[in-house]
């Protein structure tokens, strides 16, 4: 039989949650930790449509990127307007537990970042920036840096990123013709972005940028690029299906189609 900790058990092995950032809340947030989990739900975001999803499917268990409880929760009802109330009341409900793992997977080897320059066709892949070793004495740090198989101009490359991507659109700033070495951030990275200059890359890919991140890009001289936080995220649900299916090959394991990318452009 499989649990809800069991499950927890080994997403800490793979992608250590001591390794979340100090304002972050991944982990076990939400059911019983002694649980049987025969069928469970993989997504990005656990919303309101993603917990009928599980229930729909019978499942006991959502492994999420985002965290459920992210700020402090002071009420548990459906009526409050953010719907968070409404969210963890209806996992409640259902009988569904929730596991989290949020900045613990987007730096961990194979995780987030791994998971998104792979959808880049990227290639001799390394850290844009090593945090430390974990238990295992695993490096790890957020953001990747790699190599496209052959060079391609600017236009071409970003026809690459939304064919892999499937954003709704994309923003950017043009530094350079070409694109040789690639940095990406799955999420919101654009604080990383002269790490990217520094690691020698003439690309950034990342999610939720500013108005003066791209003034900075374009002096720079690099290319920077907003392809949205839920397409460079998404690929990692991939990688959790996966990692999980060889683990549990008796627990039924769905990923979710309930939460798709939210920003349109006109």
């Amino acid at each position: 039989m499989t649990t809800v900790q069991d499950v927890f058990l080994f997403l800490d092995k793979m992608a250590p949650f001591s390794l979340q950032e100090s304002w972050d809340n991944s982990g076990f947030l939400v059911g019983h930790e002694a649980q049987e989990v025969t069928s469970l739900l993989i997504a990005l975001d656990i919303t309101e449509d993603t917990v009928q999803e599980a229930a729909d499917c019978g499942a006991e268990l959502i492994v999420s990127h985002h965290p459920v409880i992210f700020h402090p929760a002071k009420t548990l009802t459906d009526r409050q307007l953010d719907g968070d109330g409404k969210i963890l009341l209806s996992l409640v409900e259902h009988h569904v537990a929730a596991i989290c793992c949020h900045t613990n997977l987007d730096s961990v080897e194979g995780g987030v970042n791994d998971a998104l320059a792979k959808a880049l066709h990227l290639v001799r892949v390394e850290q844009l920036k090593q945090t430390g070793v974990d238990c295992y004495d695993r490096p790890y740090g957020i953001g990747r840096t790699g190599e496209l198989p052959e060079p391609m101009p600017l236009d071409s490359f970003l026809t690459l990123v939304k064919d892999a991507l499937h954003p709704n659109g994309v923003r950017y700033v043009a530094g350079s013709r070409m694109v040789r070495r690639v940095a990406v951030g799955g999420g919101a990275c654009g604080s990383m972005m002269e790490d990217a200059v520094r690691a020698g890359c003439d690309t950034f890919v990342t999610s939720d940028l500013k108005y003066n991140d791209f003034l900075s890009a374009a002096a720079l001289k690099l290319n920077l690029i907003d392809a949205g936080h839920f397409p460079t995220e998404h690929p990692v649900t991939e990688v959790l299906a996966r990692w999980l299916e060889r683990a549990f090959p008796a627990v039924k394991i769905t990923k979710s189609t309930a939460k798709r990318e939210v920003i349109s452009y006109a």
